[in-house]
């Protein structure tokens, strides 16, 4: 059963990053998450987050991470953690 664990904020298309508010739970390295919306439907395996320009192998509620993503996300896209 996959949990959502929070939206996309922001994409960055030239860098393919987008910016997850984590509202739910937390969110690791490895960890395999899917994107949906209304045109979105990506399934990945979380190989990078950062804040602010750091890396991170865990983030938890209430925190804004950057992730590379293989294609377009849009701001509202909801994340879960399969």
């Amino acid at each position: 059963m996959a949990e959502k664990i929070g939206e996309i904020e922001n994409f960055f298309s030239k860098i393919s990053v987008c910016v997850l508010h984590v509202t739910n739970g937390e969110l690791a390295l490895n960890d395999s998450i899917m994107i949906k919306g209304s045109t979105t439907d990506i399934s990945m395996t979380v190989k990078s987050m950062q804040i602010d320009r750091k890396d991170v192998e865990l983030v938890k509620a209430g925190e804004k991470v950057g992730l590379q993503v293989p294609d377009r996300v849009r701001p509202g896209d909801e994340v879960f953690k399969e």
